[in-house]
């Protein structure tokens, strides 16, 4: 009802995928674009930047998975500079504008097991969070950042950081990191600690708001029931911090998002809004469910059952989305939407006017990236891409069918 003539699109895309697929028997191949065209469209919201075959076994599946490795679990980041795709203990960089492959390293510290759990791409910078297997010297495994050089692929560093948390700021001279007890800013150049600020053995939630962190200081951290007493507020260029203290004895629910000075708490009942500079209570907003934040039109999306409402950090109901179950990574007001399987194309809505504005050619089995942190994965906030995994050739005939010609693919958003 919302994607229009898109929708009606996609669906006459796969009647004529199916049609083909008949004709061939095991295969379908979906005719690609050039990778880089160098006409101005190329640039427009919604072209495909690029398309990079990429190497090893992968399956498709018709459904929100898309095309996967047939082992591991993939995470990819874009920045300014370059793409990254992290899977297993492997780490490949391409060129973030033409797709050009520039770099691949493996991982040795993942040389007798673990794997990659985070990848992000920041200026100057490549960082992987990697979890380590239990080896005779520690009886658990353990989680550390790896910062690369963005040009070259060079390990310039590694830092302890804890599940959930890992880099939360960086560039060439300094990584920010949300690790165990604390955040540290550290110096690239020889490892040493610039900066920390202890937040406690148990790990907390974090949000951030430009270049403030708030990490809540709860008894059990984010794996107890405690509620949260206090917040603290982290300049991550200085490293100041400011403790943060609610009117009443705590913050009612569970820090979920972050937009200037305003801090959003979530639970049962729905969304209250407190001040991140003096803790006194702003707004509320009962039965929804934080979505994202849109830092460029500076404003939260919270759910509503299948309802998405743009709010402003004052509580303002800016605008309300219905039917929007297949939208996500708003940004500027648009929010990115993906048709899955064989026919599958990513498209943009305007939220304000509740129309698609921009869809792409068909990218069979879209696979989209997440990052739990909400920093890097498909359609980072800070990024003018969308980064996914498509496949251009597939053999159904197996079960789960195997990808022929499996693409890294961004596009323009």
């Amino acid at each position: 009802m919302l994607r229009g003539s898109v929708a009606r699109i996609c669906r006459g895309s796969l009647v004529a995928v199916l049609l083909g697929a008949c004709a061939s028997g095991a295969q379908t191949s979906i005719a690609r674009p050039e990778s880089s065209c160098g006409r101005p469209s190329c640039s427009r919201a919604g072209s495909v930047r690029w398309q990079e075959s990429l190497p090893g076994p992968y399956v498709v599946h018709d459904d929100s998975r898309g095309t996967e490795p047939a082992a591991g679990e993939p995470y990819a980041a874009i920045g300014d500079q370059v793409a990254v795709l992290g899977l297993g203990a492997m780490v490949a960089a391409y060129d973030a504008k033409l797709g050009k492959p520039r770099w691949t390293v493996q991982l040795s510290a993942l040389r007798h097991g673990g794997q990659i759990v985070s990848a992000r791409a920041w200026p100057g910078v490549v960082t992987v969070g990697v979890t380590t297997a239990p080896s005779t010297h520690a009886a658990r495994a353990t989680q550390r950042e790896i910062v690369l050089s963005a040009a070259t692929g060079r390990l310039m560093d590694s830092y302890p950081r804890i599940p959930f948390g890992g880099t939360v700021a960086a560039d060439a001279r300094h990584t920010v990191v949300v690790g165990p007890g604390a955040v540290t800013s550290y110096d690239n150049a020889d490892g040493r600690a610039i900066w920390t600020r202890q937040t406690g053995m148990a790990p907390q939630r974090w949000q951030l708001d430009g270049h403030d962190l708030y990490v809540t200081v709860a008894a059990g951290g984010y794996l107890g029931s405690q509620p949260v007493t206090a917040l603290r507020r982290i300049d991550l260029r200085s490293g100041a911090e400011q403790t943060i203290s609610p009117r009443s004895a705590t913050f009612g629910g569970t820090l979920s998002g972050a937009l200037d000075g305003v801090v959003l708490f979530s639970g049962s009942t729905g969304v209250t809004a407190y001040s991140g500079g003096t803790g006194r209570r702003l707004w509320q907003l009962p039965g929804v469910v934080p979505q994202t934040v849109d830092s460029g039109l500076r404003r939260f999306y919270l759910t509503d059952g299948s309802v998405l409402a743009g709010v402003d950090p004052r509580g303002n109901v800016l605008s309300r989305l219905s039917g929007s179950a297949a939208t996500y990574g708003e940004r500027d007001g648009i929010a990115l939407g993906l048709d899955e399987g064989m026919g599958g194309e990513a498209w943009g809505l305007d939220i304000a006017s509740q129309q698609v504005i921009w869809g792409t050619s068909t990218l069979p089995w879209p696979h989209l990236f997440v990052d739990l942190s909400g920093i890097g994965g498909s359609a980072d906030p800070r990024s003018s891409a969308i980064i996914l995994t498509a496949c251009a050739q597939a053999n159904l005939n197996l079960s789960p069918p195997r990808c022929l010609r499996p693409e890294l693919v961004v596009i323009n958003r």
